[in-house]
């Protein structure tokens, strides 16, 4: 189980040299899905979000987490609007969000691969992108309503690695995973 107390990890992001290996942390490229593809559709326009990428959660056995966001919507802040989704596999999709297998060939792979440094005392100093821990709050603590939830990971959009992220003005994205660990909720914070 994933856990707030767990050690904290620093991700620090490369360009994928060649083809990359399936069910690694990246951002970026087209989601490898360990079941089946569980597209989500926006709320608001009904169409195919837009993969942001792919977390492996701890432990044994394979799982992962797949962000995905409206790219034309605003309001992609709020944890349960159907404007992202946060989606764990094996685990099942929150009742708000619709999805679809894909009519098309999805692209597997590529984007800013993830590596995941422990960090050290002072290594937490800001908003830095992490995973684990407990998050650093832009503002006000934040989780998403119906827990318990458990941090999963932080995005800072400060970051030049991966400037495609848009949360708001110098916003930081957080994941979360629920108590029993089959759903996942995304919210971001802006100054």
């Amino acid at each position: 189980m994933i856990m707030n107390n767990d050690p904290s990890y620093v991700m620090f992001f490369r360009d994928a040299a060649g083809p990359v290996d399936q069910f690694v942390t990246r951002i970026g490229g087209g989601p490898d899905w360990v079941g089946d593809a569980q597209w989500p559709l926006c709320a608001r326009w009904d169409n195919p979000m837009a993969f942001v990428g792919q977390f492996r959660l701890p432990g044994d056995e394979l799982r992962m987490a797949y962000l995905f966001m409206c790219g034309d919507c605003e309001e992609t802040w709020e944890p349960e609007a159907g404007k992202n989704a946060l989606i764990i596999q094996p685990g099942r999709v929150p009742s708000f969000i619709t999805t679809m297998v894909p009519l098309w060939v999805p692209s597997t792979g590529g984007g800013a691969l993830i590596d995941l440094e422990p960090a050290g005392p002072g290594d937490l100093d800001g908003f830095e992108s992490r995973m684990y821990g407990s998050p650093a709050w832009l503002r006000d603590e934040e989780y998403p309503p119906g827990g318990p939830w458990s941090f999963l990971f932080q995005l800072d959009s400060f970051s030049e690695e991966y400037s495609p992220l848009d949360f708001g003005d110098g916003g930081v994205g957080y994941g979360f995973i629920s108590g029993d660990e089959q759903e996942g909720r995304f919210l971001w914070q802006s100054v």
